[in-house]
């Protein structure tokens, strides 16, 4: 055994628990079970969620910078982002991203849908409904105001009601407004945005698959099409449809970065696709302990076959995580080394 597991156990009880409430009597009856093996324990409570009580205080303290902005901001919609939507988070103070959007235009991506429907061959691949969607797009009035100014306005609107509420707020950074509700201990962060709205998105009537632009104050400026509500919703509904397994392989996974000496630059969205990929049927009944064999399974696969690396795609389906990105790709070996490890620990002590 080369790791020491009660140290990395308890570095984990501190991330997720770090106010040390007591666990739920079926989880503690749970870890009474595997005592006998630290190895069983570590991998049990990596895949654990955040107690509810911490998570519960990050949706408040969010609800709460909403209630300001809803006061004095018009024509505005309100929406979360991140891991904390979807469970997955892994610190108990965690914050929470509150995409602040505006309703007065949205930005349908007419290059694309004009190539599409001036293409006869892209065309026909579509419903009749659908091409009359995608016409009504480009079709429509332009908006007549100034999409950037309004987005500016905004921001410094959502500046000074976050200044005049909270005694910490951060306005220097160029993509989010940073404040601290010191009541609940939790930080929020104000993104200001506009709906973006792809092929996809309009064919399948918006909803979920609408995408957002992020506001950069420092460049005046917004970047590219980001699509967070469809992945949340899709990591919410699989995990449903597997009893909680596919977010506690997501869980492990970012445990385990966490866990390493080893700087792993694999991001949250890289994590997803890759447990998003595994299929049900590979891990639908198992429990705990047998979801790690799956887990250093995928990984291997992926770091060792490149058609299959290759294909794994961001959980919105839009992008591809290693085709075309070797440093990712070398940063998930060496995830992968920590996971085998652990693997092989857990194979010395049981039958998996």
């Amino acid at each position: 055994m080369n790791k020491n597991y009660r140290q990395l156990t308890e570095s984990i009880r501190a991330r997720v628990n770090p106010e040390n409430f007591a666990f739920k009597k079926s989880f503690s009856d749970e870890l009474a079970t595997i005592s006998y093996s630290e190895v069983l324990i570590f991998i049990r409570l990596a895949m654990k969620g955040v107690e509810p009580e911490y998570t519960q205080k990050s949706k408040d303290a969010g609800e709460r910078v909403k209630g300001h902005l809803i006061k004095e901001l018009e024509n505005v919609t309100y929406k979360y982002q991140g891991s904390v939507m979807t469970n997955t988070h892994i610190k108990g103070f965690s914050d929470i991203d509150l995409l602040t959007i505006s309703e007065k235009f949205y930005q349908p991506d007419k290059t694309k849908i004009k190539a599409l429907l001036e293409n006869s061959i892209r065309k026909a691949q579509f419903y009749e409904s659908s091409i009359k969607k995608l016409e009504s797009e480009v079709g429509g009035s332009p908006y007549q105001g100034n999409a950037l100014n309004d987005l500016r306005n905004m921001r410094l609107d959502s500046e000074r009601i976050m200044s005049n509420n909270y005694s910490i707020c951060d306005v220097s950074k160029p993509k989010a407004i940073k404040i601290k509700n010191l009541s609940l201990n939790r930080e929020v962060d104000i993104v200001i945005a506009n709906w973006f709205d792809d092929i996809t998105s309009i064919i399948n009537d918006k909803g979920d698959y609408r995408g957002v632009q992020i506001y950069d104050k420092e460049l005046d400026s917004r970047g590219d099409a980001d699509y967070p509500f469809l992945s949340i919703k899709r990591i919410n509904q699989r995990s449903a449809d597997t009893n909680g397994r596919l977010k506690k392989m997501i869980r492990f996974l970012k445990n385990i970065k966490a866990s390493s000496g080893q700087n792993i630059q694999l991001s949250s969205f890289d994590i997803n696709a890759v447990c998003y990929d595994i299929k049900i049927s590979e891990y639908q009944y198992l429990s705990f302990y047998e979801l790690v064999p799956v887990i250093y399974n995928q990984l291997r696969e992926i770091c060792n076959n490149k058609s299959k690396s290759d294909s794994i795609i961001s959980v919105d389906g839009r992008e591809y995580i290693f085709k075309y990105n070797e440093t990712k790709l070398e940063n998930l070996k060496i995830l992968l080394s920590e996971v085998e490890s652990i693997f092989l620990d857990l194979k010395s002590k049981i039958v998996v």
